[in-house]
């Protein structure tokens, strides 16, 4: 009986392109790399870029590019376990990198749009910030996991309910950073901030779960 043999060559390129593209946000700011890395823990990266934020900022740019190369990895990983797919394809590849990309870039122009129509654009200004930076770390984070998913040993439930929990104990690290380091702010919109995270952090994510459980 022939056993069929799943080529994980694809991967491999993105994994390399993603790779690719930290190296060139280390090269062109490289003490903010530096700095980007230990973010986890320390305040230091948050503290001092936060105040030089730009609308396109590069550094974060490179980043996000690993990110969605990332996600989308890892988002068709899980699917490959749940729903067993055949050989993975560069079209359902780019299907899952750009709607992933656009998703996520939507979620932000929308998010400025709301914080302006509510008067609180420098407090998610901030939070924008700070969330994109974690998102990204997560990016990074990713490359090694999904390197291991797909080279070293074949993923479990067990395995994977371990990764989610991780990431998500990062995103939830991120979200407690935010809240402590606008305590005051917070206090004074708080009204209007849980109408910004019920409308724009926790309502899309529900619809995306209806959608693909209909």
């Amino acid at each position: 009986m022939l056993r069929e043999i799943t080529s994980y060559d694809l991967f491999t390129v993105l994994m390399v392109i993603g790779l690719v593209f930290i190296a060139i946000a280390k090269l062109i700011s490289p003490r903010r790399f530096d700095d980007f890395m230990l973010v986890i823990g320390n305040s230091k990266y948050l503290k001092i870029y936060i105040k030089e934020q730009k609308f396109f900022d590069k550094f974060d740019a490179l980043l996000f590019i690993n990110l969605i190369i990332s996600a989308s990895i890892f988002a068709f990983l899980i699917y490959d376990f749940t729903i067993k797919h055949n050989q993975p394809s560069p079209n359902i590849m780019f299907k899952l990198i750009v709607g992933i990309g656009v998703f996520i870039l939507i979620k932000v122009l929308l998010e400025r749009l709301i914080a302006s129509l509510f008067e609180i654009d420098k407090l998610i200004d901030d939070y924008l910030f700070q969330k994109i930076t974690y998102k990204n770390y997560l990016g990074i984070l990713l490359l090694p996991i999904n390197a291991l998913l797909l080279f070293s040993f074949r993923p479990t439930l067990k395995i994977l309910y371990i990764i989610i929990i991780l990431l998500l104990i990062v995103n939830i690290v991120g979200v407690i950073t935010t809240f402590k380091a606008h305590q005051s702010s917070l206090k004074r919109n708080l009204f209007y901030f849980i109408l910004y995270l019920c409308t724009l952090e926790i309502a899309p994510y529900i619809i995306l779960y209806k959608v693909f459980n209909a």
